[in-house]
C-alpha cells in the first residue's frame, strides 16, 4: 500500500524541493568546470591527474551487465556505490559479494550490506578494494631476490543512510574513508557520495543522480621517503645525517556527477523488462552515456545487455552482457550473477557475486 504524505509533512517536502535544486545545480557546476577547459584546450587531456581512480571502476555484475546504466534503477545494495538514494526503498535487508579479475593480475573486491531501520530508513555498510597482489623485491646486486616481498592495496570503507522523505523521492549519502598503500607509502582521503532516486508516476519511469567522491585530496607518505642529508656540506663538522622527508604531491579524487533514467517497459507476472540510460561527468576524462536493459523470466532467470562509455574519447570498455538465476534457500532469496564485459585492446572482464535477501 502506497504511503500517504499529509500536510504535516509539507516542511520535509519543501527542503526536498530546495535541495533537489540545489543539488542539481551543483552537479552541473561540476560539468561546466570540467567541460569548459576541455573545450578550450583540446590537445590536453586529464587523465591521470586524480588519486585514487579504484573508486570509479565499475561495481557488480548486475550493474555492469546493464552497461553501468544503474543510477536511477539502485535496487539493491551495490545502489551504495551507485546511488545511495536507492538504499531505503530495498524491499529487504541485503548483502552483496561481488568479485572481478582486474588488469594485470589485480582483483577487485566488494562487499556491501544494507540494513533497513524501519519503514523510511535504511543503512549500509560497504568495502571497496582493489588488490595488486604481491611480488618479490629484486635490487642490482640481488636480481634473483631479496627474500622479501612488496605488494600494494586501494581499499574504502564506506557508510551510507538513506530516507524516504515522500512515497516517491529519497535521498542518501554515503561517507568514505580511502585509503592507498604500495609496500610502506600510504595516503589518506576522506569523501562523500549524495545521491536522489526520483520514481515518477508514468509508467514506472524513475529518476536518478549521484556526486561522487567530493572530499579531501590525497598525498603519499612513508618511512621509504625518509632520507639523511647533509644540509651544509660546503663546512666539515657538522652531522651529516640529518632525516629529511621528501614531500609528495597532493592529488584530487576522482570527482564524478551521474544523472540516468530508468523505466519499467514491461512489467507482468511473468516477464519483467527495464532499459535505462546514464550520462557520466567524470573530473578526469571526457563525459560519455551507458546504456542498458534487463529482462527477467518467472521471477528466476535473468538475461542482461548494455553498451559502456558511448561517445568518451579513446574508450576501450564497450559491449557488456550477463546474466542471473534467482533461487529461495528457506527464508533467505538468493542471487548468483554474472556479466561480460569488453575492454578493447585488454582482455575482457568478467564479474561475478551473490546476493542474499533476509
Amino acid at each position: 500500500m502506497r504511503k500517504i504524505y499529509t500536510a504535516a509533512n509539507c516542511k520535509t517536502v519543501k527542503f526536498a524541493y530546495h535541495f533537489v535544486r540545489a543539488f542539481i545545480l551543483s552537479g552541473f557546476c561540476v560539468l561546466a568546470v570540467n567541460t569548459v577547459p576541455l573545450s578550450a584546450l583540446q590537445a590536453q587531456s586529464k587523465v591521470g591527474t586524480t588519486a585514487a581512480n579504484f573508486l570509479t571502476i565499475p561495481i557488480g555484475p548486475r550493474a555492469t551487465g546493464m552497461g553501468g546504466a544503474f543510477v536511477a534503477v539502485a535496487n539493491d545494495a551495490t545502489a551504495a556505490f551507485w546511488n545511495s538514494g536507492g538504499l531505503s526503498r530495498l524491499p529487504s535487508n541485503e548483502i552483496i559479494l561481488a568479485h572481478s579479475e582486474w588488469f594485470v593480475g589485480t582483483k577487485v573486491n566488494w562487499l556491501g550490506l544494507n540494513i533497513h531501520l524501519g519503514d523510511d530508513d535504511a543503512i549500509a555498510f560497504s568495502i571497496n578494494q582493489l588488490d595488486y597482489g604481491k611480488e618479490e623485491i629484486t635490487t642490482a646486486s640481488e636480481p634473483m631476490g631479496t627474500g622479501q616481498q612488496w605488494d600494494a592495496m586501494d581499499i574504502a570503507f564506506g557508510i551510507s543512510y538513506a530516507r524516504n522523505l515522500t512515497d516517491r523521492f529519497s535521498i542518501g549519502g554515503t561517507a568514505k574513508y580511502i585509503q592507498q598503500r604500495i609496500w610502506n607509502e600510504s595516503a589518506d582521503a576522506f569523501a562523500l557520495d549524495i545521491g536522489l532516486l526520483f520514481a515518477t508516476d508514468y509508467s514506472g519511469l524513475k529518476i536518478g543522480m549521484n556526486i561522487a567522491n567530493f572530499g579531501t585530496e590525497m598525498k603519499l607518505s612513508g618511512k621509504d621517503l625518509l632520507y639523511p642529508i647533509d644540509i651544509d656540506p660546503s663546512h666539515a663538522g657538522n652531522n651529516e645525517n640529518i632525516v629529511t622527508s621528501l614531500e609528495t604531491k597532493s592529488w584530487t579524487l576522482p570527482l564524478v556527477f551521474t544523472v540516468g533514467l530508468g523505466m519499467d517497459v514491461l512489467n507482468t507476472e511473468t516477464v519483467q523488462w527495464t532499459a535505462a540510460i546514464d550520462a557520466v561527468y567524470p573530473n578526469n576524462q571526457t563525459s560519455y552515456l551507458n546504456l542498458g536493459t534487463e529482462i527477467t523470466w518467472e521471477n528466476l532467470l535473468v538475461l542482461r545487455t548494455g553498451y559502456n562509455s558511448l561517445f568518451k574519447e579513446s574508450a576501450e570498455e564497450g559491449l557488456a552482457g550477463g546474466i542471473g538465476v534467482k533461487y529461495r534457500l528457506g527464508a533467505i532469496d538468493a542471487n548468483v550473477d554474472y556479466s561480460y564485459m569488453q575492454y578493447g585492446i585488454f582482455n575482457a572482464i568478467s564479474r561475478y557475486s551473490l546476493t542474499l535477501r533476509f
